[in-house]
């Protein structure tokens, strides 16, 4: 394996959950740049790349999402969010793989968030009760057409974690179940 490899696999295994960031620092926009930039290189069903998304960091707002979303306490101090959201039609054209997309473009930011040195944690909201997704579209004017599907809080991290080891055998199934 060479070093690149192993620095990428590196980072998979590195990639956890954070949700204690440094409300002091700030996260430039030249590594918004880069994070967004993985996020549309994710693989999407037909390339049609359905994903939207919208960064919040403004203190205000990341507040007033912490305070709708139940699980969603660390936005109180994470530097930013980028909230990913979809189309889920085009053109009178159902847009059927748009959450696998957004998943992908969604895990892209959390690895790209971790090789950059910053910690991120997955928030979902399209399941959400008391019509969470509803009243966090309202909040960040998100059409109506357009699907809201998660949130990635980010920041610099207060907190680390070992990396992640080894294949949990009670998922591995080979061939057959």
């Amino acid at each position: 394996m060479t070093q690149l490899n192993r620095e990428a696999i590196d980072n998979i295994l590195s990639r956890r959950s954070i949700r204690r960031f440094d409300p002091s620092k700030h996260v430039d926009d030249a590594l918004v740049k880069v994070i967004l930039e993985c996020a549309c290189a994710a693989p999407s069903a037909n390339n049609y790349h359905p994903w939207h998304f919208v960064v919040i960091d403004k203190r205000q707002i990341l507040d007033s999402m912490a305070d709708l979303h139940p699980y969603g306490k660390m936005l109180k101090t994470a530097a930013l969010a980028i909230v990913v959201c979809a189309e889920t039609e085009r053109e009178g054209k159902v847009m059927r793989y748009w959450e696998e997309d957004c998943s992908a473009a969604m895990q892209n930011i959390l690895l790209s968030a971790n090789a950059l040195g910053l910690g991120s944690v997955w928030l979902g909201v399209k399941r959400g009760d008391n019509d969470l997704e509803g009243r966090l579209k309202s909040l960040l004017n998100v059409p109506a057409d357009i699907a809201l599907m998660a949130i990635a809080a980010i920041g610099w991290p207060l907190e680390t974690k070992d990396p992640h080891k080894g294949i949990d055998p009670h998922s591995l199934h080979r061939n057959k179940w």
